[in-house]
């Protein structure tokens, strides 16, 4: 990166983190319908800060649910095209009571902007953008690549809008290789690629017992209960060692290679500060033969979300519930096919569904786990780059999240993608007082802008 460019950053800081508070104050909540508008303004506002900086044929497109919003600047021949992407969405803020400040009011505190979103991923989505805007403004208008960007609005639902779009643009899209900023630091001050993501399959399983919710004293002993049932059912699925019962779940599971493994041992990682600083508890659980971070990053699970059904509020009502809904996810590995997993899934829950329950599982998204290639040309530059900005050697680690569009690139576009995020372990994604280090947020941007100089620089498209 220049010393314009790192000049031009420096002096606008101010504005990079006003513009971002103003980004994080929408509340844009893709999975709740009253925020429809509010995912809308935040499409808008990405799209408006995309042509600020300078990206042409700025586009929001609607899609059955929720906006994706692209744009492009092509006018660097003979030099690769590198496809951003991000997401604007957010999850929901629930408990509000466990926020220090208002999750849509951004707090700065601590050297660090609390807000849901500000990690996950406006703050990072936001980096792309700036780096653009300082990397034009320091270089006569000019960039060092061509980019495109594409940014989504349903990431934390599904992403089922742009899972349709990718294969049916493959042209607009086509690209050498996509960067996203959606993943963390193995610990602070590491800089960290990620080279491998977790698949998902999301469901909801249904439990019906009688026709209707029924009176307790007088149907009790004999009627069906739906909730009961559905939990009966799921305390099946693990046995007390955290070990997956559906029957072959495991067999399709690629092991991780001994070299991979023994890497893993160097990373500094510490099990109680594990337990103690990131999941807050007594106890860690899972198979007790597989290292924590093989069971986080390279082994299947299966977890339980949520369970609704009866009767919840305040006081007593003694019914027998007719109906239970249960929200169930499973983590995949390299190797594991979601349809067959599906299926497996399927069969057991009809053969272990107890009698009087009838059983509906409804898939509500899935996608097969991401292995990268850290020998391609864009990823050997990410990690020279990022260890020279952080200081220290780049690892590579895996994670246990899902981001399914990294798998749709690979699949229509075939291009792999730089997972270069800068969230810490502790900024809460997810959860009360998300939080966002505000120097993180400007070694984004300063990274992020060095590394498309330099890929532009030493490659030459495809």
């Amino acid at each position: 990166m220049s010393s314009a460019t790192d000049s031009y950053i420096h002096q606008h800081e101010q504005r990079f983190l006003d513009e971002l508070l103003e980004f994080l104050r929408i509340p844009s909540i893709s999975t709740l319908p009253e925020h429809k508008n509010d995912v809308a303004r935040a499409a808008q506002f990405v799209a408006d800060g995309l042509k600020r900086a300078g990206i042409e044929h700025v586009e929001v497109i609607a899609t059955g649910k929720h906006p994706l919003v692209y744009g492009d600047w092509l006018h660097a021949p003979s030099k690769p095209t590198v496809l951003c992407y991000g997401h604007y969405d957010v999850q929901p803020p629930d408990p509000l009571e466990l926020w220090q400040s208002p999750p849509f009011e951004p707090s700065v505190r601590n050297g660090n902007i609390y807000a849901r979103g500000a990690c996950d991923d406006k703050g990072q989505a936001y980096m792309h953008v700036k780096a653009i805007e300082a990397l034009r403004a320091s270089n006569g208008g000019t960039l060092p690549v061509n980019v495109k960007f594409l940014i989504e609005g349903e990431e934390e639902v599904g992403g089922e809008s742009i899972s349709e779009y990718v294969p049916k643009h493959k042209d607009k899209l086509k690209a050498d290789v996509a960067l996203v900023s959606d993943t963390e630091l193995f610990a602070d001050g590491i800089p960290t690629l990620c080279i491998g993501l977790r698949g998902l399959i999301y469901l909801e399983i249904e439990a019906k017992g009688p026709a209707r919710d029924l009176h307790s004293g007088m149907y009790g002993g004999a009627a069906p209960n739906a909730v009961y049932g559905l939990i009966e059912l799921l305390a099946q699925a693990k046995d007390a060692n955290g070990q997956i019962q559906i029957p072959g779940i495991y067999d399709d599971v690629a092991a991780p290679d001994p070299a991979e493994l023994e890497s893993w041992t160097r990373l500094p990682f510490s099990e109680q500060e594990f337990l103690k600083d990131e999941v807050g508890s007594t106890e860690l659980t899972g198979e007790p033969e597989q290292s924590v971070l093989a069971r986080v990053w390279a082994r299947p699970t299966f977890e339980v979300h949520g369970i609704a059904g009866g009767f919840t509020g305040t006081g007593a009502k003694t019914v027998i519930p007719a109906k239970a809904v249960a929200k169930v996810s499973l983590r995949l590995v390299p190797n594991q096919k979601p349809e067959r997993v599906l299926s497996s899934v399927k069969q057991w829950v009809a053969d272990r569904t107890a009698r009087g329950i009838q059983t509906e599982v409804r898939v509500l998204s899935a996608g097969p786990a991401i292995s990268v290639n850290p020998n391609h040309p864009a990823i050997d530059i990410a990690t020279r780059v990022f260890g020279e900005m952080m200081g220290k050697p780049t690892v590579f680690i895996r994670s246990g999240g899902s981001i399914p569009i990294v798998g749709d690139f690979a699949t229509h576009l075939g291009i792999p993608t730089v997972l270069m995020g800068f969230g810490l372990p502790d900024d809460g994604l997810h959860s009360p007082n998300e939080k966002y280090r505000i120097s993180n947020y400007y070694l984004g941007i300063r990274t992020i802008a060095r590394f498309l100089q330099e890929y532009g620089e030493s490659a030459s498209a495809r």
